[in-house]
This record gives C-alpha cells, sequence and structure tokens, in this order.
C-alpha cells in the first residue's frame, strides 16, 4: 500500500459512536478519538481527519472498516477517502496477532484496522459508490425478499390455525395466501358457513381471479367434508385469530404487487438504456444477462444489485465466491474434503439456486449437465450449485465480449479462463 501515506481504522458503532484511528506511513500513532454517530458527528470526523493527517489529499488516505455500507461510509467516499472494508472473522484473526490473550475493545479493534491495513491491504476489499439507480433498486430487491419472508411466515401461522378446526380447506391450495382462497375463508370462515355457501359465490371468486385448475363444484365438495368435533371455543378463537393474520396478509399481498411493478419498471429502464451514450456498465449489462436461460426479473435484480461489483469487473472467481458456488478445500496430508461453502451472500445465493433450477428445464445444456451430475451419485444440491457455476462463467464471458446468450456458443464442457487474482 505504498500510495498511501496514512491509515485509518474505523471501529463503528451507532450507538456509542465511531471509535476512530490514525496511523503514519511508518506505523505511528497520530491520533485516536470517538465520533457520535450523528450529522454533526461525522462532520466533526472529517475536520479531525483533515488536521490529523496534516491537510494530506484524500487520496492518500486509506481507510478501514469492518462494514461495506452506512452513512460513515458514504460520508467517507463521498469526501474522497479510499475506503477498504474487511470481513469481521478476518478482523478476528488479525487481532490475534496483536493480543494473543484475547483482549478485545473498540480502541483495539480500530488500531488493528488500521495496522493490519498497513502492512496486510491486499486482504480488504476496495469499496467504491455505485450508480444511484443500483442503490435503490437493490433496496427494492431486499424489500420484496423480506416481504416474502413475511409472507411465507404469515401463512404457516394460518395453516397451524385451520389445522385445530377446518383441516379440508388447506387441500385447496399449497399457498394459502393466494388472494382468491383468502376471499373464500372469508365467506366460508368455518365448516358451518360452508355449508350455507352458494356455488355462485365460489364461482364469481374463481372466475374474477382466474382459477381454472379447480371449479366451484370441487371447492364446495372439500370445504363441505365432515368437519374435525372440536372443543367449545376453539373455533371462534382460531376464526379470529386467523382474521388477524387474513389483514395482514392482504397488505403484504398488495405491497408485494407493487414493490415488483416498481422493480420492473426500473429494470425495463436499465434494459432500455443501454444503447444510450454514457450508461454506466450495470446499465449496459442488464440486457446481457436477461437473455441468459432461466434469468427472470428476481433473479437479475439480484445479480444486477447484490454482486455489482464483481459484474463490473468480470470476475468469475469473486462471484462464485459470493454466491456460495465455489467449493471449499481442506486437505491436510493424504486427507482431502471439499465441502459447500456457507459463507456467502445469503439473498444471491438463493437467486442462483433458482436460477440454475429453471435453467436446467429451459436449457438443454443446463438439463445435460445437471443429470451428468446425479448419474454420477451428486446430490440434488450438488448438481444445482454445478449448473449455477457453469452459467456464471458463461455470464461472465458474455460480459467480457458484449454479447448476447446463444446457446450453441456454450457447450457443456466449456470452462472459461480467467486469470485468479
Amino acid at each position: 500500500m505504498e500510495k498511501f501515506e496514512w491509515f485509518v481504522g474505523v471501529d463503528w458503532s451507532t450507538a456509542t459512536g465511531h471509535q476512530v484511528t490514525v496511523l503514519a506511513h511508518a506505523g505511528e500513532l497520530a491520533g485516536e478519538q470517538r465520533f457520535e454517530h450523528s450529522g454533526d458527528g461525522l462532520a466533526a470526523l472529517l475536520k479531525w481527519l483533515a488536521v490529523t493527517t496534516r491537510e494530506a489529499p484524500p487520496e492518500s488516505v486509506a481507510v478501514s472498516i469492518e462494514r461495506s455500507d452506512g452513512a460513515v461510509i458514504d460520508t467517507l467516499m463521498e469526501r474522497g477517502f479510499a475506503v477498504f472494508a474487511l470481513n469481521p472473522k478476518q478482523l478476528d484473526r488479525f487481532r490475534d496477532r496483536f493480543y494473543p490473550a484475547g483482549s478485545k475493545d473498540d480502541r483495539r479493534d480500530a488500531f488493528v484496522l488500521a495496522q493490519s491495513m498497513r502492512t496486510d491491504g491486499r486482504s480488504f476489499r476496495h469499496l467504491e459508490p455505485d450508480d444511484p439507480g443500483i442503490v435503490e433498486l437493490r433496496e427494492w430487491s431486499r424489500m420484496a425478499h423480506e416481504l416474502q419472508t413475511n409472507r411465507v411466515a404469515l401463512g404457516n401461522r394460518i395453516r397451524e390455525q385451520l389445522r385445530r378446526y377446518y383441516p379440508q380447506i388447506l387441500d385447496l391450495a399449497s399457498d394459502l395466501c393466494a388472494p382468491w382462497l383468502l376471499e373464500i375463508w372469508r365467506i366460508a370462515p368455518t365448516p358451518a358457513k360452508a355449508a350455507k355457501v352458494r356455488k355462485s359465490s365460489i364461482e364469481r371468486i374463481l372466475k374474477r381471479h382466474r382459477i381454472r385448475r379447480i371449479d366451484a363444484t370441487t371447492v364446495l365438495g372439500m370445504l363441505r367434508k365432515t368437519p374435525l368435533r372440536v372443543a367449545p371455543g376453539i373455533t371462534e378463537a382460531a376464526t379470529a385469530h386467523i382474521g388477524s393474520l387474513v389483514a395482514r396478509i392482504e397488505l403484504v399481498n398488495q405491497q408485494m404487487k407493487e414493490c415488483r411493478k416498481e422493480i420492473a419498471r426500473r429494470l425495463s429502464v436499465l434494459e432500455g438504456q443501454d444503447e444510450a451514450e454514457g450508461q454506466i456498465q450495470e446499465q449496459r449489462d442488464a440486457k446481457i444477462l436477461r437473455s441468459l436461460p432461466g434469468v427472470g426479473q428476481t433473479v437479475l435484480a439480484t445479480l444486477l444489485t447484490e454482486a455489482s461489483r464483481p459484474l463490473r469487473n468480470r470476475d468469475y472467481h469473486a462471484l462464485r465466491t459470493l454466491a456460495g458456488v465455489a467449493p471449499i478445500t481442506r486437505q491436510s496430508g493424504r486427507r482431502r474434503v471439499v465441502s459447500m461453502r456457507r459463507a456467502c451472500n445469503a439473498r444471491l445465493r438463493n437467486a442462483l439456486y433458482h436460477w440454475a433450477r429453471v435453467a436446467t428445464q429451459l436449457d438443454p445444456r443446463s438439463r445435460h449437465r445437471y443429470a451428468a451430475l446425479r448419474a454420477r451419485g451428486k446430490s440434488h444440491g450438488h448438481a444445482t450449485r454445478a449448473v449455477a457455476d457453469r452459467l456464471l462463467g458463461v455470464a461472465c464471458a458474455m460480459l467480457r465480449t458484449n454479447t448476447l446468450f446463444k446457446a450453441e456458443n456454450y457447450p457443456p464442457t466449456a470452462v472459461v479462463a480467467v486469470p485468479i487474482h
């Protein structure tokens, strides 16, 4: 890190304030101080850094921190400082080099960050500001994921309540949060009321929601099965509980609908601007990634937002590591174990799983690779990760050559050669 003259370690904390340590090029302590997490506190931090580093140019100051986003990082990058992130596990290992007894406090962590940045800068990840459009798309994508998680949790709670007094309604659909099923429950919340529901009422609900896989006669037949015999008060209690859950699910369904519309709009803007002059790389990449088999709206939004930097650098190895498809090899003597990577971006891993799953249905080459691995005795998860790994390699090759996907260009045995950094 010879281009840097000053090294700053920031042990961040929104509750107790950010502990900051500054080291000179030779490693001597130049200053340390704590700043509160507020507008005034961060402004004071910038002034203090300018004084402590003797008004050095911001590009000659390397700032190291444990996280990759947040107001303190945005403030420092906006001022022009070079900001680097370090994984907390790596910090824990660096800390042992200085304090083998296990001592730990904010001042020590800030010092370790600064000193490790000075001596082992290659272990840190250089942070770069994202395009505002990508930042906003990332937030919408994460909101959609959180809403889906909430929806699943609410659906599981409804299932438990229905099992108490009304299990026959569970046979109508696996998705208990589906709007049409919620409407049917509203007009027939108990077996007693289901016996009085008219067929025409069910038909109107099915027609309004365009449900064709099941007809009104079948629905009524299921609802009117012999009910459970339950203790007095159980039906009333469970119905009241479900009523509160249904209100929340309807809100979540509406928010998810709006969220998906916004994501689709933003993606269409990115794809529509591919040919415009002066557009950032992420905007040019959207159309290329969309052409890959199995890439839909959710997968595309996740790739562009959660893996923005590896995609920008066309870094296949960083991308497969971040997504969790790169295996981990542990070897000692004659013992060699290859295992699944656990440390990764969970949202990206989930998106790649669904990408590979759909690609095996749509793309003959992905299907061939999956079938070959399964025939060799590999598990479904192993085979799916291998398909995802190949698709990432193909995506990086397409992005480097700025070409759309053509199946004949990427045979099943194709290996993308990318230098390891």
